[in-house]
């Protein structure tokens, strides 16, 4: 079937409502009590999303030569590699035993790459922030308020009500998706035990993609890793299976995902403002425009793991011009990580870092 064709890109796509900065002031607000909740508990602040990492890795990126000119924008208007660095992890905002299976996390450090850049970010990076699942559930600023107040709640819950709570989810959406019926908030809260590396990551919410807009997903893309397809976790006997079991592999194999895009192809079905709408691939399919390859290595050192967990953030501010974050949800989460990366660095008495170059990354 022939390709719709993608829409342009213009500022006026964007319909903010009129309270939307005090909606983000109010996520702030819970996520930050919920993560000082969790530090208090803890005794060390996390992370207030994807808090437990499952791997931690460097690659490369290589962007497809010969891109059709609605492809080759922004980052990809040129074929070449870039180094990356990659981090695996599990959603909880805090450290709790993989039993309660929630959704996952990619997110991608793209190096070297020069441009225009979004708003004071002025490093040479450019990131992906990418989750298990093709939609947002809250959908927009105001649902995400609502949601994180319900999640503010239940952090004093013990871990076994949350594993509970967990494996309900999960059954529930074991038996919608046998009826052909999904249901994105209960794959949320009740993922799938699945190995992490066999998975797609999306954006869930749309970038622009230079003149055009689109949503970004990674697909795993080698027989290694489809071979992992039907493999289930085994988190009874192992608090720290998905770690485990993702670094043995990166450990023994080269790991490899395909990068696509989703073109914007109609306004009416794929709208910008509600991330909780699935853009449907029968209207627009996902195109492969660059591959990342992570060689075998050791994805999970002790230095390693406090780098990328404690000194680095993955923002999607952190990005080109072209590549602005769009959307309700998108506009909160420029605000909202940036203050939860400040806060989790504070409590800790950690420098940030945003390193340059994939060599600041260490062994």
């Amino acid at each position: 079937m022939p390709i719709a064709q993608p829409i342009r890109f213009q500022p006026g796509i964007e319909t903010p409502t009129p309270d939307e900065a005090e909606t983000i002031d109010g996520i702030i607000e819970a996520m930050t009590h919920q993560a000082e909740k969790v530090a208090e508990r803890e005794r060390h602040a996390v992370r207030a999303s994807h808090a437990k990492s499952s791997a931690l890795a460097v690659g490369t990126l290589t962007i497809h030569p010969d891109l059709p000119p609605e492809l080759a924008q922004g980052l990809f208007a040129a074929s070449g590699s870039f180094d990356v660095a990659i981090r695996f992890a599990q959603g909880p905002g805090e450290t709790l035993a993989d039993r309660v299976g929630t959704h996952r996390g990619m997110a991608i450090k793209v190096f070297g790459v020069e441009g225009e850049k979004l708003g004071s970010h002025r490093d040479t990076t450019q990131d992906f922030v990418l989750a298990s699942g093709p939609t947002f559930p809250s959908g927009t600023a105001e649902g995400f308020l609502k949601d994180e107040k319900q999640l503010e709640a239940g952090t004093s819950m013990p871990e076994g009500v949350k594993s509970f709570v967990s494996s309900a989810a999960r059954n529930l959406n074991r038996v919608l998706h046998a009826v052909g019926t999904e249901s994105p908030k209960a794959d949320f809260f009740g993922h799938p035990f699945v190995h992490p590396l066999s998975e797609p990551y999306y954006s869930q919410a749309p970038i622009r993609f230079g003149d055009y807009v689109a949503k970004v997903a990674a697909f795993p893309a080698s027989a290694e890793q489809d071979a992992l397809e039907n493999q289930t976790i085994d988190v009874d006997s192992d608090p720290d299976a998905f770690r485990h079991a993702t670094e043995a592999f990166i450990r023994s194999e080269e790991t490899v995902f395909e990068l696509r895009v989703q073109l914007w192809t109609d306004a009416e079905a794929q709208p910008i403002e509600d991330a909780s709408v699935e853009w449907k691939e029968s209207d627009s399919p996902f195109r492969t425009v660059a591959t990342i390859h992570i060689p075998a290595q050791e994805a999970g050192s002790s230095e390693r793991r406090r780098y990328f967990d404690e000194a680095m953030s993955f923002r999607p501010a952190h990005t080109l011009a072209a590549h602005q974050p769009l959307g309700s949800v998108m506009r909160a989460r420029l605000r909202v990580y940036e203050a939860l990366a400040a806060f989790r660095q504070n409590a800790n008495g950690v420098q940030p870092q945003e390193p340059q170059t994939v060599t600041q990354i260490p062994a």
